[in-house]
Formats: C-alpha cells, sequence, structure tokens
C-alpha cells in the first residue's frame, strides 16, 4: 500500500477545492476537511465513551475515516443535495463505480483492506454508532467552515437554506453526548475551533507549491500513512489506533507556535529542545484547559516525544525497542498504548517528500524544495525503519529535472 500511485491519490485531496462556488478563504480543501472531521470525531468519541458508556471499535472508527476520504476523492465536490441524490437513487450503482476506479487508480490496494472499505458502504445497518459518528463530525467540520464563509456569501442565493440544511444534520446527531458539548459552544467548541486553525499554516511557508498544504492536511496524511505501515508490521488493533491517533496529534502543539523549520530548529545547539519545552508550556497552559481532565494524559502522549516508540508501563511512558514492540507489547487489552514512534518519523518525512515532490512536478520549484528532497531521498536510501522498506518508496519517485 505504500506505493507512489497510493501516495498520490491521498494527496489528491489537496486538490479539491470545497465550496468553489463561494467567497472563500485558503485552507478549505478536501484533505484539510478529513484531517479536521478525523479531530472532531476523536472528540465525538470520547465523549461518547466518557458521558454514555459506549463500546466503540476504533480501529473501525478509523479505518471509517479512510474509507469516506478515499471515496471522496473519487467523487470530488458534488454538492450535497446533489450527493444525497445521487446516493439515495443510484448509491449502489454508484458504489460499484467508485471502487472500479479505485482498483484501476491504486491497484496496490490491500484486498483485506478493499473487502473492507466495499462493506462499509454497502451494508450500512453495521457499525451504526460508529458510522453515526463520522456522520456527526462530518456536518460539524463543515460547520465550522461554512461559519466563516457565511459572513462572505450573505448575497448569495440560497445560503440560508444551506445553513438551515448544516444545522438541521447535526440537530439529528444531537443525542451524541459530544454534539451537546459542542452545541454549549463552550471549552469544547473552543478546542475545535483551535485545532481547526492549523488549516491556514502552510507547511514549507518559505516555498511557493502547488498544491499548497497545510499542516492540518499533513497530519492525515502522516496518520494514514502510519495506519497501513502498521497493519503492515501486523500490528494489534489497539497498536494500529495508537500509530494513527499519534500521527493525527503529532503537530497538535503548532496550533500554539506555528510550524518552525527544520533548518531553523537545528541552526543553534539546543534550540530544538527549547523549542520543545516552550510547545509542552502552550500546550499545558492554553490547550489542555478546552479538554477533559481525563483527557489530558493522552493527549500528552500523543504530542509529546511523538517519534520515539514507547508504550505506558504502570502511568509513565516508556521508551521501548522495536524488538520489544513486537515481542512483548504488540497484545490488546494491556493498557499498553503501543507507538511506533520511529516509524511514524519516516511516515512524516516521506510526506514532506511528497509535498515537495509533487510541486516540483508541476513546475513550481525552489532550492528549499530540492534541497529538502536530495536530503530525505539520502537519508533513507537503502533504509528499513520498523522492517518498513522506506528505501524503496522514494526510489518509486525518479529523479526530476529542473533548471535550478
Amino acid at each position: 500500500m505504500l506505493s507512489k500511485k497510493f501516495i498520490e491519490f491521498l494527496f489528491e485531496g489537496a486538490h479539491i477545492q470545497r465550496w468553489n462556488d463561494h467567497i472563500r478563504p485558503n485552507g478549505f480543501t478536501e484533505l484539510d476537511k478529513q484531517a479536521h472531521k478525523m479531530m472532531i470525531l476523536y472528540i465525538l468519541a470520547k465523549y461518547e465513551e466518557q458521558d454514555h458508556g459506549a463500546k466503540l471499535n476504533w480501529r473501525v472508527l478509523i479505518e471509517g475515516g479512510i474509507f469516506e476520504f478515499m471515496h471522496r476523492i473519487i467523487l470530488t465536490d458534488i454538492k450535497p443535495p446533489i450527493y444525497h441524490e445521487l446516493m439515495r437513487v443510484h448509491g449502489r450503482k454508484l458504489n460499484a463505480w467508485i471502487y472500479s476506479q479505485l482498483e484501476r487508480r491504486v491497484p496496490e490496494l490491500d484486498e483485506v483492506f478493499f473487502d473492507k472499505l466495499k462493506r462499509w458502504f454497502d451494508y450500512p445497518e453495521e457499525n451504526r454508532l460508529e458510522k453515526k459518528l463520522l456522520r456527526a463530525a462530518h456536518y460539524l467540520a463543515t460547520q465550522w467552515e461554512f461559519g466563516i464563509i457565511y459572513h462572505f456569501n450573505q448575497a448569495i442565493y440560497g445560503i440560508d437554506a444551506t445553513k438551515a440544511a448544516i444545522e438541521s444534520n447535526i440537530e439529528d446527531h444531537y443525542d451524541l453526548a459530544g454534539v451537546q458539548k459542542i452545541s454549549l459552544k463552550g471549552k469544547t467548541s473552543k478546542f475545535i475551533d483551535l485545532v481547526g486553525q492549523l488549516r491556514f499554516q502552510k507547511r514549507w511557508a518559505q516555498s511557493p507549491r502547488v498544491p499548497e498544504t497545510s499542516v492540518m492536511g499533513h497530519v492525515l496524511i502522516v496518520a494514514i500513512l502510519g495506519y497501513f505501515c502498521a497493519v503492515e508490521m501486523n500490528a494489534c488493533d489497539e497498536r494500529v489506533v495508537n500509530d494513527f491517533l499519534c500521527g493525527l496529534f503529532h503537530d497538535l502543539p503548532e496550533v500554539l507556535t506555528r510550524d518552525i523549520i527544520s533548518p531553523v530548529k537545528t541552526s543553534v545547539e539546543g534550540l530544538d529542545d527549547l523549542i520543545k519545552d516552550i510547545e509542552k508550556r502552550q500546550v499545558a497552559e492554553k490547550l489542555l484547559p478546552l479538554l477533559p481532565w481525563g483527557w489530558h494524559e493522552e493527549i500528552i502522549y500523543f504530542t509529546q516525544n511523538e517519534f520515539t516508540n514507547r508504550v505506558m508501563l504502570d502511568g509513565v511512558p516508556t521508551e521501548v525497542s522495536e524488538e520489544e514492540l513486537n515481542s512483548k507489547y504488540n497484545v490488546d487489552g494491556h493498557g499498553y498504548k503501543a507507538v511506533d514512534g520511529r516509524m511514524l518519523k519516516g511516515c512524516d518525512h516521506l510526506a514532506a517528500f511528497v509535498e515537495a515532490y509533487l510541486s516540483t512536478e508541476y513546475g513550481i520549484t525552489s532550492k528549499h524544495l530540492l534541497n529538502g528532497m536530495a536530503d530525505l531521498r539520502e537519508k533513507y536510501k537503502n533504509k528499513t525503519v520498523a522492517g518498513i522498506n522506506f528505501g524503496a518508496v522514494y526510489d518509486e519517485f525518479p529523479e526530476l529535472k529542473t533548471n535550478l
């Protein structure tokens, strides 16, 4: 699954512009919306467990989010009323066409994963609560976007009907504990608003790029790549979930500090450690108070020392080797919260490489992009991390000729 075709397919979400018949700011791509949706999903699922005692399958939640993202890439940005009408009348045929497109465009699709994807859409009665949570997260992410563009588009015909439709869809999910909390417009709503700002923080800020990608979109790419690596490594369900969530939240502190590029971090000895300390303090003071106290430990676990292999032992994050992760802690139900940090670092670097590569391939490049690509290609030449042959993935991207 970690192939050039599949990774480029995921990045197509960065080209799909949402609300493209409305006045809108940057940061409204399908990739960003899906990333925001998955962060909101985490909040909704945690509240459903905490307040309603729900027994959720977190792997199903994550896989459902990936399925729906891939589904949306194929369909692009069809207006919601048209999409729902198409699905109501021709849902089976439309899904069958989408499956054929996925087979053609991503022939490396894992058979087990592909069967799960088809079952997700063909059997809507299965995993009802997980699907409802994903729908609610979808509508809440849409509402967040709409809240911004509404002020620019009040003179556009039909805008108030769109507003009413979004509110109606959210009301249909009001039995979910998290939807109730967010509707209060209190601290939980402020957390969603805060993380939404990651949509507007551009990656490679010193270089023009096509497509432009944000920190928000970047973390979803890393999370999805981390998911597929974990599956390839035969990780247990809890480890697969933790790797995805760590990928999703690994840059969360940047909503408070902004994306500080690697050359700046490494320019002065000790600067990187100082930045990390500032991030920890900012997270503790500004971000954690927006979430229930019982979740703080988990958020800290996902955002600090994010690229170390670690487990939770007696309530203490503990660094472990790859061998220990595979032999001692690759088991569900013991609270180990195993995370493959080194593998996720490889996914983080791979996502950065592809961001630079795609722009250069489109003819928009700079010395920063070229140097970054060269450094990463050399770093991962013939390199395997946690059993994943990252070097072979880089080799699939041919060297590009440029005039710089």
